[in-house]
């Protein structure tokens, strides 16, 4: 096993319950991964910590090892991983063990640049409240190889539905993975420090979709459309309103009085669901499309999105400071996903940008940052360079940059006070790798920090 994260720690335990002998390699050392060494050593896992992905580092093993099991983090096309395959060891995704043990259940796989968070929140909501055994995992809360455990273990009982949210990486690591439902909610530029082109990455994403039983598609999403005609027949959803409908192209689609529709049929009022933003209607009609396919009736369906709370660290509403409202949009990682947020509020905005900074195209994040902010107040490693990109683009708002969130935080509440502001925005439209563990860390702190400023 490679890496001594969430998921690989997941896989490490599933196959050791199942009678396997488990190593697990981690290229780091501290003493948090010391103290996890120990607990796991305890319940018969062997940790090697310092061990970079180094053939080396497995020829020691000879013929004993049997397979290779990677965390998503880790190329699928590694040196190291290569090496391995030309000894004829088998390499295989966490996700893909998962599989293997949950393969009898119906999954509903959700992919997609962003949104798939969102999706896969509310499947796991409606379904749940509609007294379906439906836990989600892969991408976001268990790991899929802890869901597998745990059913293993007894502690959960038979699921109805997997709900999985899946990305790339874990996409390109477990190709057998063949979903009842797939879902695929946009894609633009990203990851392509790991994928090369826009084209691989699409082509791994599409990989998903073209094994599923039954496919959803975001007919919003100009790539979607754009390559429709090499797509599997599926289910096209549109926030949009569609007079000539007699083509029936889009399946679920809104009027012009915000009514859900489903082919001809009225099913209930978009606005029972209380998120705010256009994207969110894709997410609501690409949530309604697979609880439909599940069985859910409209009217079941609506009553569960009226009781919806949101997302943590997804344009999560965290209270007022003197009648300015405080949103952790923290999952926003990349450019498109900011731009959604800055899309979704009304009135002025400060907002709390920076991380590390991804490939992708800024300009339509540019943009809105026009319409939308008053000031920004840009953090951690990426600060100068989104500095550089948002002065060179013209805006003619205040912009400050700090090295720590903390001290960004201060600012901005600041500034929102003097310029009226009506939010404060964290929406970073960076990775968070720079100075925390992942997104929800850097969430956490946000929330942690704005606490103490609410009104009481």
């Amino acid at each position: 096993m490679v890496g001594l994260g969430r998921s690989g720690i997941g896989a490490a335990r599933l196959l050791n319950a199942q009678g396997t002998r488990v190593i697990i390699q981690e290229q780091y050392k501290n003493k948090k991964l010391e103290q996890l060494a120990s607990d796991l050593e305890k319940e018969g896992i062997i940790v090697h910590l310092d061990h970079s992905l180094e053939i080396s580092n497995f020829d020691k093993y000879g013929e004993d090892i049997k397979a290779v099991v990677i965390s998503p983090g880790i190329p699928w096309n590694h040196p190291t991983l290569n090496q391995l395959r030309k000894q004829s060891i088998p390499i295989y995704g966490e996700i893909n063990l998962a599989w293997k043990n949950l393969k009898d259940l119906p999954w509903i796989g959700i992919t997609g640049t962003n949104g798939k968070t969102t999706v896969t929140y509310l499947l796991n909501h409606l379904l749940e409240t509609n007294g379906k055994q439906a836990p989600m995992g892969g991408n976001v809360g268990n790991s899929a190889s802890e869901l597998a455990l745990k059913l293993i273990q007894r502690k959960i009982n038979k699921p109805d539905w997997i709900v999985m949210e899946l990305s790339s990486y874990q996409i390109e690591a477990s190709p057998e993975i063949k979903p009842r439902i797939g879902i695929w909610t946009n894609l633009t530029a990203d990851h392509l420090d790991r994928h090369g082109t826009l084209d691989a990455y699409r082509k791994i994403k599409r990989s998903l979709l073209d094994r599923s039983e039954i496919r959803i598609f975001n007919g919003d999403d100009p790539d979607l459309t754009n390559h429709k005609a090499i797509l599997k027949k599926g289910i096209w959803i549109s926030t949009k309103n569609h007079e000539k409908f007699t083509n029936h192209s889009f399946e679920f689609w809104i009027d012009q009085e915000g009514t859900v529709m489903e082919k001809n049929k009225k099913l209930f009022e978009s606005s029972v669901l209380k998120m705010p933003g256009e994207h969110n209607l894709q997410n609501l009609l690409l949530a309604t499309a697979a609880a439909r396919q599940v069985g859910l009736s409209p009217k079941s369906i609506a009553n569960s999105f009226k009781t919806f709370t949101g997302i943590p660290h997804r344009l999560e509403e965290l209270g007022e400071i003197k009648n300015i409202k405080v949103f952790n949009d923290s999952k926003a990682t990349n450019y498109i996903a900011a731009t959604m947020g800055l899309k979704a509020l009304s009135g002025k905005i400060v907002v709390l940008a920076g991380g590390q900074t991804k490939e992708g195209n800024a300009t339509e994040w540019l943009e809105q940052l026009h319409k939308s902010a008053c000031g920004i107040v840009l953090f951690g490693l990426g600060a100068k360079e989104l500095n550089k990109l948002i002065k060179t683009s013209g805006f003619l708002g205040r912009v400050e940059s700090c090295k720590e969130l903390d001290k960004a935080v201060k600012l901005a509440v600041l500034i929102a006070h003097n310029l009226k502001a009506k939010n404060i925005l964290l929406s970073p439209a960076c990775a968070s790798f720079d100075q925390y563990s992942n997104f929800e860390e850097r969430g956490e702190h946000f929330r942690k920090l704005i606490k103490p400023l609410l009104n009481k």
